[in-house]
């Protein structure tokens, strides 16, 4: 059984990061993703899938609801074993120099 793990197929950060894009932030109504909430995203070998992102700000009430929604989601994955979702604070989120530029315009950061 162990031959059949080292050749199933994992998905690539360009599709993990697919699947995050669609995680809206409930009260912004924006992706994550747009936001510049996500600071990484790894998937090692055993199809273990890490991601570090971060809030608006760190009194954020809906922070379990977004965590919970990026688990839910990664691990319906095909190649996804397990999701750890890491909430960091370091860097501070900062809307002016980490979200796309869609954001910016649409929050009026210009």
């Amino acid at each position: 059984m162990a031959d059949a793990d080292t050749t199933t197929k994992r998905p690539s950060l360009e599709e993990l990061r697919a699947v995050l894009q669609t995680v809206q932030d409930p009260e912004l109504r924006m992706s994550i993703v747009d936001l510049g909430l996500v600071y990484g995203i790894y998937i090692d070998e055993q199809g273990v899938v890490t991601i570090d992102l971060t809030l608006t700000s760190p009194a954020c009430p809906i922070g379990p609801m977004i965590q919970g929604q990026a688990y839910h989601l990664l691990t319906q994955m095909d190649g996804v074993e397990d999701v750890e979702v890491n909430l960091v604070w370091d860097p501070p989120w900062d809307p002016k120099t980490m979200a796309s530029d869609e954001v910016k315009l649409m929050l009026g950061i210009w």
